[in-house]
């Protein structure tokens, strides 16, 4: 059982650990409680290398987990979410998972459309460049903007010219698989519109979860 009201020194080091720190970051990300199997993939480990760092930041209060009995035969599966009631550290991403759950599901509901959601996703995108700070490309502005909503890009200047931009990691990924048409629209306006936004390069392509992997958007200029 967790403790009761958990030692801030005891959290502080138990997410000294580099491992426990990107499962913890990895869960705060989520908008949904996260199997062992699914952080494993997730960070590229072994699930026998997870499990005990679960076991540790479950022990200390940071985590709760809860056992799922709806995956069919064999074993439960062992969900994980951050406690409830573990403290704020300052380390959580600034997302709002719960609230976003609502709004998918409220904008399915109303029969809303991947035009709609790439409308909406354009508008922010456009925003966002209004906002951002002149100076360097629009690639690397753009690049700038992906790593900061938790998208770690990777980007490779092509031999054509052209700049693809790679996700490798999603932090919408269990909502994008729940509804991939409303959420990767979204996204594919977001980039969209802040790209014209900045100007300077033109978004050529944009592959998402319904083209299988990888997710990516390809950049090229303006002749």
């Amino acid at each position: 059982m967790p403790a009761e009201e958990p030692n801030r020194l005891d959290l502080l080091k138990t997410l000294g650990d580099n491992t426990r720190y990107a499962i913890y970051l990895e869960l705060a990300r989520s908008p949904v409680p996260l199997s062992t199997a699914a952080i494993s993939d997730s960070l590229a480990l072994h699930v026998n290398t997870v499990r005990p760092h679960l076991e540790r930041m479950r022990e200390v209060g940071l985590l709760d987990v809860a056992v799922d009995h709806t995956g069919g035969p064999g074993r439960p599966q062992h969900r994980y979410s951050l406690a409830v009631d573990a403290p704020s550290l300052g380390l959580e991403p600034p997302a709002s998972p719960m609230l976003a759950r609502m709004l998918l599901g409220t904008a399915a509901r109303s029969g809303a459309s991947p035009a709609d959601a790439a409308a909406a996703g354009y508008a922010q995108g456009a925003d966002e460049a209004a906002a951002a700070r002149p100076g360097g490309s629009c690639t690397e502005a753009l690049v700038g903007l992906l790593s900061r909503l938790g998208f770690d890009p990777a980007r490779v200047d092509d031999v054509d010219g052209s700049t693809t931009v790679g996700f490798t990691h999603c932090p919408f990924r269990e909502l994008a698989e729940a509804n991939p048409d409303l959420v990767c629209a979204l996204h594919r306006g977001l980039v969209t519109g802040f790209v014209d936004g900045l100007g300077g390069a033109e978004v050529a392509g944009f592959a998402t979860l319904v083209d299988r992997h990888p997710c990516r958007v390809t950049l090229v200029e303006p002749a």
